[in-house]
């Protein structure tokens, strides 16, 4: 479990990037839901916590696909690919992070501790 930040410091609208392998953005929304998704897009490397969030998606910032925060689910193309969704509570004020057991989809060239 990762600890991403108190809950008092993700405003509403924001989204912040966790240092995992791979990177895990977090997501606070405007509605005041708090979601996990792998930080980088699977079309290109860009992170997904520089993109713009409206609703339950968010938009990459290099090529506009847009994945839903809820399933990682691609909703508009060019990526094909969805990404992993993490696990988010809040424990004693905290926004903790359940990294999902699942195998991350990575965009072409780009690989883990040196493992593509």
């Amino acid at each position: 479990m990762h600890k991403a930040c108190p809950l008092t410091e993700l405003a509403p609208g924001d989204a912040l990037r966790l240092d995992t392998s791979p990177p895990i953005a977090v997501f606070h929304t405007e509605d005041g839901e708090l979601f996990a998704i792998d930080d980088t897009c699977t079309h290109q490397d860009a992170s997904l916590a520089d993109g713009w969030v409206e609703g339950c998606e968010v938009e990459c910032p290099l090529h506009a696909s847009k994945f839903d925060l809820r399933t990682g689910r691609v909703d508009a193309p060019p990526a094909k690919l969805p990404v992993r969704v993490h696990e988010v509570t809040v424990v004693d004020g905290d926004i903790m992070v359940s990294e999902s057991g699942d195998a991350p989809n990575l965009p072409p060239g780009l690989s883990i501790n040196g493992q593509l």
